[in-house]
């Protein structure tokens, strides 16, 4: 395999010319540098080659023509490439190293060692049809204790921040303790729900200024329940809002503060990290899998918040890309902090089941006119 470019001149090569190349190839090895004259073109294929060397090769045998410069000038443009002793290698400087016997190795390391002897049951259950395709207003720890063990395909959540937002209804202001407190019995209780296979994702941001990593006390906290943690995506934002001017300790290392445009997205599984589901019911077409498998996505945040009157809205792309990246059409998605109904709405139009809980009625109403105004038929 070669890295191919293709050289184009005003006239056909010339008989000097077709032997200059002859005379050049010699100088290289044809599996690593080669030059194919053909009409007025040449293609150049280029797998790896000296640089130092393709250099004073040109100048030894160009005696004034320009091909052999056009050339060198070609390679040169070549802005992809490792480096490999001494030569540039054009061709397989990214490819992954090759691990030997990677199913034995993954075995005697331990694969997903924390979560071995989970105790969770691989018996699945039908979740009531009374809570299918619903929004319910209330507090999700108690309203999530009406649903059966092992009945939830996917829980996709964006839980308040703490950072002191104004929501609808209840405080975004807790000291850490007690909001950590609160936000694990919900988690506690998703857990349970969840089914064995299910997936559990969670978007949140870290609280910088405080100093508190959000989403690793997060993740410890589904590591220690023995949850298997499948990923995590950065959702970038480009939200380059970084022109205000607390910039910490301005031009000094005494306390620097350090700003991000990307929030996490953190990925757990419930006993295994195979989820079952017929695979005519998977409804991610080849090039989205294949782009959303990177785990860094481009998305931009949420322009209508005012119109929804929520202070922290993720956008529906994000909702419908973790939906159909996780989970089946006709699966169970839950969303224990609902809010304005993004996760419960792109469910709705993506053919998942859904129950969306809030505590705020006002969000309630919201996610039920969303659901109403897209015409969903259920």
């Amino acid at each position: 395999m070669y890295k191919e470019i293709q050289l184009t001149r005003a006239k056909s090569l010339s008989k000097k010319e077709i032997g200059l190349i002859d005379s050049f190839n010699h100088q290289f090895r044809k599996r690593d540098f080669h030059v194919v004259p053909d009409g007025n073109s040449v293609q150049i294929l280029l797998r790896e080659v000296d640089m130092p060397r393709l250099k004073k090769s040109v100048e030894e045998l160009s005696a004034g023509n320009g091909l052999l410069t056009d050339i060198l000038a070609a390679v040169e443009g070549v802005g992809g490439y490792g480096i490999r002793g001494k030569k540039r290698d054009y061709v397989n400087y990214n490819k992954e190293r090759k691990v030997k016997n990677r199913a034995a190795k993954e075995l005697q390391r331990g694969k997903f060692y924390y979560a071995k002897d989970h105790g969770y049951s691989a018996r699945n259950s039908d979740v009531p049809a009374r809570y299918v395709n619903k929004i319910i207003c209330g507090d999700s720890a108690t309203v999530l204790k009406k649903l059966p063990d092992n009945c939830v395909d996917l829980i996709f959540t964006s839980p308040p921040y703490n950072f002191g937002l104004d929501y609808a209804a209840g405080a975004d202001d807790f000291d850490w303790p007690g909001y950590f407190d609160k936000l694990f019995a919900v988690f506690d209780q998703c857990i349970r729900v969840l089914k064995h296979g299910g997936r559990i994702v969670v978007n949140i941001q870290p609280l910088y200024s405080d100093y508190i990593p959000s989403h690793h006390i997060i993740s410890n906290h589904f590591i220690n329940k023995k949850l298997i943690w499948k990923g995590e995506i950065l959702w970038e934002k480009n939200n380059y809002n970084c022109k205000y001017t607390a910039w910490g300790s301005w031009k000094s290392p005494g306390n620097p503060y350090l700003k991000y445009t990307w929030e996490f997205i953190e990925i757990f599984c419930k006993g295994d990290i195979k989820k079952p589901g017929r695979r005519d019911d998977a409804d991610i077409s080849a090039e989205e899998f294949k782009r959303w498998v990177v785990g860094k996505w481009s998305i931009a945040p949420e322009r209508r918040m005012k119109q929804f009157n929520h202070p922290a809205m993720f956008p529906e792309s994000l909702a419908r890309r973790v939906l159909k990246l996780f989970s089946f059409r006709g699966d169970f998605v839950v969303d224990p902090f609902n809010g304005a109904g993004t996760t419960t709405l792109a469910a709705g139009q993506s053919g998942r089941r859904f129950l969306g809980i809030d505590i705020s009625e006002e969000y309630c109403q919201t996610a039920e006119d969303r659901l109403s105004q897209s015409e969903i038929r259920f």
